[in-house]
């Protein structure tokens, strides 16, 4: 849900109960100093209202006199039993919270067939419209002509047609295998703002829900709604026990009874589309029962207080992410009071910076957290658009509305590290493999002809390095494919994308050369290196191996990058390695390994004898090295400068390690004992007896060519 929770309402406003539970708002004049007023109940209408008071020079805040004072429900968060047993009070209240059934709405809407009817004609003349638009554009070959247009009226319609079509506007823009691009970024512009429902059904539902007055929760509350979106409308207010601010989000009346009797309609054009429509490949019944089952769990602001105690539990840890508080003896399944967040849009540049932020580093705070996100826990904030993004005054990045999240499967968060892997080695028939795992294909699709398409994006858009291409153009180059073949993309992916195009959009306000695959490459080197998952040893191995031969430059590359990762550590970079190295089954890496440690130990030995001859004078350099004054071996140019090249990146390597925050000598000591263990010793001794072997033959070859006499011009 869209709200801003950093507005504050700065309109002096009345507001009086007059007649049955009708409210009128009267203007002040200027100057005059507002104050908070209560109305006087009746014991017979449980409900008041309460006006946003001015807060007096102490900073206290204004109460009613005693004698009216309401009782008052102290709510203290001592200590976690007590937080737990309040969230049992809260599921109470939500007990009774609908959980979405294709069945229940079928039988209760299909008992109403007149409203039923009139929503129907509604939603087809609106549609229908849209549809003729598109028929008379494909008839006259206007279709991709008209494409950006249509794409606009649909958005109008959806808006029009209210919540139930605004989420399925919404969820469509993360579908790039149902819409054509121009469809999804059109779709994305969406906004949950809608008209506000009247206070005085919002203050009555806290009432009805909480089974309290509001003057004993609240020694205030805003006026008027701060702001309001397709499910609710949230009101700023002070908590009477302590003055704390909290946003108090309400659900809108009815809300419920229009979204079922929607789905109850789309499903049945559901069922139309997978039997008739042959063309469309995916399960179009199996996508909206899913999507109406998220929305549902939005209805239930119990879960979404859920939702937001286990994100801060999660991803709170980091000092630069702030997740607002819940105040469950205040919330039930219509009705979440949460701690109140100052702070600025992220999209607002100009004020972020006029604090003295930077936007650049929240945005790339919010990589971070969505990365930790996506393929470390799996459970993410799938809708994070700028309204639900503040930044602070103190700089942190406050993520706020939990009500739509989702999960990444485990084998899919390994699968998409992978498939960056795959990426970076532009191994395309990998990558063309890894949509099996992604589930973004079934098992007998043949990816044969997915493999051209896969190439012809990706080496036109790869024209450097992975980290500099924009990410929206790798969304729209791989929403394309996924048109164009059968692919069925799972909700946490189209989420993923969505979620990283917006943050890279966010970004490019600031710095038109962001790339959000940059920002990104640090925590897949990190992963990579530290990780001792077998998945991502094995992709690390694919990483670094090609042909039999160690791509030293490509693990300089990944240090370099990972060490960027505040939470790299050099200890845990070390330990898988040297696990998989000597692992039973390790036998054919072990073979490439010694070979490459014979290659680095000779290079070190000879940038050595390198080394120690450029250092002696030069009188001395022909007397040593057998009367020889080009140099101390006889090697072509190009395999010297290769040998020594060798040594300087290996050296590199042990530079980057040593750079690391969280490097100590004493993390060679777990190598030193493993080196003891027995299949150590034999590959130490396999590497020794290689090297040595190596230095023999290079030795018996300078020593051969050092002493075959030059042959002699002719007289």
């Amino acid at each position: 849900m869209n709200f801003t929770m950093s507005l504050v309402a700065t309109q002096s406003l009345g507001l009086t109960l007059t007649g049955d539970g009708v409210f009128s708002r009267n203007s002040r004049r200027n100057g005059e100093k507002s104050e908070l007023f209560l109305v006087n109940r009746k014991r017979s209408l449980t409900r008041a209202a309460l006006v946003q008071a001015k807060p007096r020079e102490d900073g206290a805040v204004s109460t009613p006199s005693p004698s009216s004072k309401p009782p008052v429900i102290q709510y203290r968060r001592a200590d976690l039993a007590d937080d737990l047993q309040a969230e049992a009070r809260a599921l109470a209240r939500a007990v009774d919270a609908s959980v979405y059934s294709p069945e229940l709405i079928a039988k209760k809407h299909g008992s109403q067939p007149l409203k039923a009817l009139r929503r129907s004609l509604e939603i087809l003349t609106a549609l229908g419209g849209f549809a003729l638009k598109l028929g008379i554009d494909q008839r006259q070959g206007k279709l991709e002509q008209n494409m950006k247009k249509r794409a606009r009226e649909l958005r109008r319609i959806f808006t029009r047609l209210g919540p139930t079509f605004v989420k399925l506007g919404q969820g469509l823009s993360t579908r790039p295998d149902l819409c054509p691009p121009d469809y999804l970024e059109e779709l994305a512009e969406l906004q949950d703002a809608l008209p506000t429902f009247p206070d005085a059904e919002a203050f009555a539902c806290i009432e009805r829900e909480l089974d309290l007055s509001l003057e004993s929760i609240f020694s205030s509350v805003s006026p008027e709604p701060i702001a309001a979106a397709s499910l609710g409308q949230v009101y700023k207010a002070h908590l009477r026990y302590s003055g704390q601010n909290v946003a108090v989000k309400v659900q809108r009346p009815g809300i419920e009874e229009a979204i079922g009797l929607d789905f109850y309609l789309i499903r049945g054009v559901g069922k139309l589309i997978n039997k008739y429509a042959d063309f469309i490949t995916t399960d179009v019944l199996a996508l909206i029962d899913e999507f109406a089952c998220r929305v549902y769990q939005e209805l239930n602001y119990v879960q979404e207080a859920q939702n937001a105690r286990r994100f801060k539990k999660l991803y709170a840890d980091k000092a630069d992410v702030l997740v607002p508080d819940i105040f469950w003896d205040y919330t039930s399944r219509r009705v979440l009071t949460m701690e109140w967040v100052e702070g600025t849009k992220l999209n607002e540049q100009v004020a972020i910076e006029s604090q003295g932020l930077k936007v650049l580093d929240l945005v790339n705070t919010g990589i971070q957290c969505s990365l930790r996100q996506l393929l470390e826990y799996g459970f993410f904030h799938a809708d994070p658009h700028p309204g639900n993004l503040l930044a602070t005054p103190d700089g942190k990045l406050a993520f706020l509305d939990f009500g739509m999240m989702s999960e990444t499967p485990e084998e899919a968060r390994y699968a998409i590290i992978g498939h960056v892997v795959h990426l970076v080695n532009r191994d395309y028939e990998a990558m063309a493999r890894d949509y099996y795992a992604l589930k973004f294909l079934s098992p007998d699709v043949d990816v044969t002809p997915i493999v051209p398409a896969l190439r012809d994006f990706f080496d036109d858009a790869l024209t450097y390095t992975v980290s500099e291409l924009n990410f929206k153009t790798l969304v729209d180059g791989l929403g394309a494919v996924f048109y164009q073949y059968p692919f069925n993309v799972p909700p946490y992916y189209a989420l993923i994308l969505r979620s990283l195009t917006v943050l890279e959009g966010l970004a490019l306000y600031a710095d038109p050369n962001f790339k959000v695959l940059a920002a990104s490459y640090p925590y897949f080197a990190k992963r990579l290196l530290t990780d001792p998952n077998p998945y991502l040893r094995d992709a690390l191995i694919e990483l670094l191996f090609k042909d039999g031969k160690f791509r030293w430059n490509r693990l300089e590359n990944l240090l370099q990058q990972g060490s960027k990762d505040r939470d790299f550590s050099a200890k845990e970079a070390l330990q898988p390695v040297l696990k998989l190295l000597l692992d039973p089954n390790g036998e054919e890496l072990r073979l490439l390994v010694i070979k490459e440690a014979v290659r680095v130990s000779e290079a070190i030995a000879l940038g050595t004898v390198v080394d120690t001859y450029n250092s002696m004078p030069v009188f001395l350099r022909s007397l040593v090295f057998s009367g020889s004054g080009n140099g101390p071996l006889t090697m072509s140019a190009a395999e010297l400068e290769s040998t020594l090249e060798l040594r300087d990146q290996v050296s590199r390597i042990w530079s980057l390690l040593q750079s690391s925050e969280s490097f100590d000598p004493a993390i060679l000591q777990p190598i030193v004992q493993v080196l003891q263990q027995p299949e150590a010793r034999r590959l130490g001794g396999r590497v020794a007896g290689g090297v040595g072997q190596r230095l023999a033959a290079r030795f018996l070859q300078q020593l051969l060519r050092a002493t075959t006499p030059s042959s002699s011009p002719a007289p």
